[in-house]
């Protein structure tokens, strides 16, 4: 049999789907956090000792003195909060997309999440960094509040995927609203998911053991669908042959295996497996490599709500005007206002940044792509 997961995971957990789009409390009580520095998407079991070594610095030696504090965990499709029981004060507020793991040991529950990019150090193939906070709770129900977080995600894929016109038969009309609201906010994204003419099947014909001649690399977090695109098509390969394939396509699945949501290895390994057997299809969306952004900046003392390093975005901040206006962190700056700025230094491009208002034409493509397109790194053909 495979090994590999076959589809999205089940819409199944403690809680009624609809209530997790509002969210739901579970009573807990706090133990403490601690920072973790980590790759970005870790085997499970390098995350499970993560969460093993944060629950052993954060207990206390006779595990008498720990003081708690009563908590409410408030778990949604949009964020996870965690709420003092008594004046309901918000102690901490993490985005879903931003938690790495959740997991459960007993009656603990460790939840990880990313903080945002550090410096990079330099690109000489290091694995790039993050620092994890750790949160460490204490809960009866501590397996159902693990469970009913990976249920938040299921729930937050699907309204992804039905607000992208993927599977639109159970469209219910509360979430067609919230389609509607979030499609301003992702610079047409949505858009364009849902418009049939940029989804297609594309079917490569190809001998057994062939490979494809695919690069692909993450879509950047901050996208709305994270899944694979296409950065580079091989020479004479079967892919570049079929005509239909381009770079910056959005893979959603091969051969009839789900991408979405996976981390990079294991998309990678799904397309080896899956194109290892003869003639291969994927389900694609067609996308251009490069978005434009449109941030509108009303006067030069409003801040744009993002951080470059080096021509690469590296965070932003959350409901500012660029993530409205569709910047994604981990895309390379391509061009501001038309201007190129591919070859400018990096404080020369702040200067630009920094002068630009009104409407700012931001082009951008996810830096992987960049750097294989622009032969600083070989790429890894599938």
């Amino acid at each position: 049999g495979e090994p590999m997961r076959e589809t999205l995971p089940a819409l199944a957990g403690p809680c009624e789907p609809e209530d997790l789009l509002d969210g739901v409390i579970f009573g807990a009580k706090y133990l403490g956090s601690t920072q973790l520095v980590s790759e970005r998407n870790p085997p499970t079991s390098v995350r499970m000792a993560q969460a093993q070594e944060a629950v052993d610095r954060i207990k206390a030696p006779d595990g008498e003195s720990q003081p708690m504090t009563e908590v409410d965990l408030f778990v949604s499709t949009q964020r996870i909060k965690v709420l003092t029981a008594d004046s309901q004060e918000a102690m901490m507020d993490h985005p879903l997309q931003t938690i790495s793991y959740i997991a459960d040991v007993g009656s603990v529950v460790v939840l990880m999440a990313r903080r945002k990019l550090p410096r990079r150090a330099d690109t000489s193939g290091e694995k790039r960094l993050y620092k994890m906070i750790c949160h460490v709770f204490h809960s009866a129900d501590a397996q159902v509040i693990a469970q009913a977080i990976g249920q938040a995600f299921s729930v937050a894929y699907q309204q992804l995927l039905q607000a992208s016109g993927i599977d639109p038969s159970q469209l219910s009309p509360s979430q067609d609203s919230r389609a509607l609201e979030s499609q301003e906010l992702h610079n047409g994204d949505l858009a364009h998911f849902s418009k049939q003419e940029n989804c297609k099947e594309v079917c490569i014909r190809k001998q057994k053991g062939e490979i494809l001649g695919v690069a692909v690399v993450e879509s950047g977090w901050g996208s709305i669908l994270p899944t694979v695109v296409v950065a580079n098509l091989m020479h004479g390969g079967p892919a570049e042959k079929c005509g239909e394939l381009s770079i910056g396509d959005r893979l959603m699945s091969v051969n009839g295996t789900s991408l979405v949501g996976l981390p990079l290895s294991t998309c990678q390994s799904i397309i080896r497996v899956r194109s290892g057997r003869g003639d291969v299809t994927l389900s694609i969306v067609h996308c251009p490599p490069v978005t434009t952004a449109i941030v509108r900046r009303p006067d030069s003392k409003y801040p744009l709500g993002f951080c470059v390093e080096d021509g690469i975005i590296c965070s932003l901040m959350r409901g500012g005007i660029a993530e409205r206006g569709g910047i994604r962190v981990g895309h390379r700056i391509i061009e501001i206002n038309g201007q190129s700025v591919v070859a400018t230094p990096h404080e020369k491009i702040i200067q630009i940044l920094t002068q630009a208002v009104s409407e700012v034409h931001i082009k951008t493509m996810p830096a992987s792509t960049y750097r294989l397109l622009t032969g600083q790194e070989q790429p890894i053909f599938l």
